[in-house]
């Protein structure tokens, strides 16, 4: 029976991959990957040859349908992002929907997701938290932060390296220089580090650094 795998795959270090995922990688007739170049890199680690092509941001809208009927007619397909598992922050929600409107089976397989390992880490509270992903950059930035500024629950938030301390600076106004957060930065990777501290000492603390890598800023709720 044809079916949509939703497979998740490290987010750095590549032995943070599931048997499972590694045979379904292998017997799906095709895989749609987010960066292609970027994919090939895990499959030859693995020797895998399935065939890959681009499913990503920019054509996910043009594509989805033409996918879904390619599925629907038989074809079983895995979706992969760069890192992690699709549809969180990544490609893969509009193909999902899609193939559930249409009564085509989807599954997706536990695996790697960067805000878990970041969330459990910061030493904050994470028997109830909310996922908010990356913020607007300009439209719509203040206004979440605003209906955010009263939530109680631990906040996670992925952030680019060259927009860290903005967002620091714009939490500070929002939330208080004295809100504990944690910042978690290249997770399973060669560098990763995890800061923890009040908001304005992360920022005392990142604004001379040359930031890299994926951020992962996690903060407590209002008290």
């Amino acid at each position: 029976m044809s079916k949509l795998y939703l497979i998740p795959t490290p987010i750095g270090n590549l032995e943070d991959i599931t048997l499972r995922a590694l045979r379904l990688l292998k017997e799906v007739e095709v895989i749609l990957a987010e960066d292609t170049r970027t994919s090939s890199k895990l499959l030859k680690h693995y020797d895998i040859h399935t065939p890959m092509q681009s499913y990503h941001l920019f054509n996910e809208h043009k594509v989805v349908d033409a996918w879904v009927q390619r599925i629907k007619g038989g074809t079983t397909v895995g979706l992969i992002t760069d890192a992690g598992t699709p549809a969180i922050s990544d490609p893969g929600f509009l193909l999902a929907r899609a193939c559930i409107a249409e009564g085509i089976a989807v599954e997706c397989l536990p695996g790697a997701t960067a805000f878990v390992p970041a969330l459990v880490s910061s030493g904050l509270p994470n028997d109830r938290f909310t996922f908010e992903g990356f913020l607007p950059d300009k439209k719509g930035r203040q206004t979440r932060l605003q209906l955010l500024a009263q939530e109680t629950k631990t906040m996670i938030f992925y952030v680019s390296p060259h927009k860290l301390l903005k967002t620091l600076t714009d939490f500070i106004t929002t939330f208080g220089a004295d809100r504990q957060a944690s910042i978690s930065r290249e997770l399973t990777k060669v560098h990763e580090e995890t800061q923890r501290g009040t908001l304005q000492e992360l920022l005392e603390y990142y604004k001379d650094k040359n930031i890299k890598g994926e951020i992962v800023l996690v903060l407590s709720g209002n008290k």
